[in-house]
């Protein structure tokens, strides 16, 4: 058995590149202007991987940074079902037993997280984690269960029975030995969470990449777009199968390859299905979402994998302000119609569907 992780610092630089183009590109222009044709960056470890803000103003200071820290910190420390003491974890330890009352930001965020899970009609949920604690992928403890324990856990994955009480912001598991798990969706609602800071003290001109949830804010200095690069699932790091030129707009991607183990010949990758316990089985090698909101991406790129080509691919292009680049397994790369003009493809391993 073979269990492979990629690390934090590889996804940072693998996922993206990122340069300036004069051409056109999806999302908002920005009529001000960055001082700065230099970046001043950052980088930080959290949530389990390398966040890296990068601002084309040389008004960034450290305390901006330190500022920065401090609101991902205290993301991490509410939102992570890891974190002894944080709020997740109070609501997973009384499963069964009682609501949890918890502020009013991660109540926003889980209330969003079991609205996507509606929408999506289950193929996103947020108390996927039985079934990621059962498997273990990325954890170095990954198996195959045997049926009746995958079962068990899949019974037990049921965001109908997350109960929210907006008056008193409590949240409660109806059954013992449920658990939520946000971490399809935090990474992004810290994106943002960022990027609002950001333009609050007036930056205009910043990436925000909390490893591989990308988030462009505003345009390149003399107003150029970014070019943000789709990783090619089958290669190593930094191989990039084609670019999309952005502004304004978050850019988030789940693929098979970046967490998975092998077994007997086969592998297992960690987007779980809830419908049958397993790892999802498509003909997708990832999904990329480009759309306003970085938790709205983190959360459809889960939905629409599972979903697989067509079903996820007509459920994109019914979103509005939201596109989709779906790449299969025999390398085609499929596209939603609002971002065909403004996707290149790069490698010649790949094609466009028709």
């Amino acid at each position: 058995m073979h269990d492979k992780r990629i690390g934090a610092a590889i996804l940072i630089i693998g996922l993206v590149i990122i340069s300036a183009c004069s051409g056109k590109g999806i999302g908002s222009s920005d009529s001000s202007s960055a001082s700065s044709t230099l970046p001043i960056s950052e980088s930080f470890f959290i949530f389990d991987t390398v966040v890296s803000v990068r601002v084309y103003d040389e008004r960034m200071s450290e305390a901006h940074f330190a500022q920065i820290k401090k609101l991902l910190e205290r993301i991490n420390e509410t939102m992570n079902r890891f974190e002894e003491g944080s709020e997740v974890a109070s609501i997973n330890q009384a499963a069964g037993q009682a609501a949890v009352q918890v502020s009013q930001e991660t109540f926003h965020v889980i209330k969003q997280a079991k609205q996507y899970a509606e929408r999506s009609g289950g193929k996103f949920d947020p108390t996927i984690g039985p079934l990621t604690d059962l498997w273990a992928i990325g954890n170095g403890g990954s198996r195959v269960p045997d049926r009746a324990a995958i079962e068990q856990a899949r019974q037990l994955v049921a965001y109908n029975m997350l109960e929210l009480d907006e008056d008193r912001t409590s949240v409660k598991l109806a059954e013992a030995g449920m658990t939520l798990d946000l971490g399809a969706i935090a990474k992004g609602y810290a994106g943002d969470v960022v990027a609002e800071y950001l333009q609050k003290q007036g930056f205009s001109s910043a990436i925000i990449d909390l490893g591989g949830n990308v988030v462009a804010l505003g345009n390149k200095p003399e107003h150029a777009v970014w070019t943000i690069g789709i990783q090619s699932p089958e290669e190593k790091r930094g191989a990039h199968l084609g670019t999309i030129a952005v502004r304004n707009k978050t850019v988030v991607t789940s693929g098979i390859y970046e967490r998975y183990f092998i077994d007997q010949e086969q592998i297992y990758h960690h987007i779980m299905d809830p419908a049958t316990g397993f790892p999802v089985s498509n003909e997708l090698a990832s999904v990329t979402i480009i759309t306003d909101k970085s938790i709205q991406a983190d959360a459809l790129s889960t939905a629409v994998f599972v979903q697989g080509l067509q079903e996820g691919l007509a459920f994109a292009e019914a979103l509005d302000h939201v596109e989709a680049i779906f790449v299969t397994k025999d390398k085609k790369v499929h596209l939603t119609s609002g971002i065909k003009d403004i996707f290149k493809l790069t490698s010649e391993d790949y094609s466009l569907a028709e």
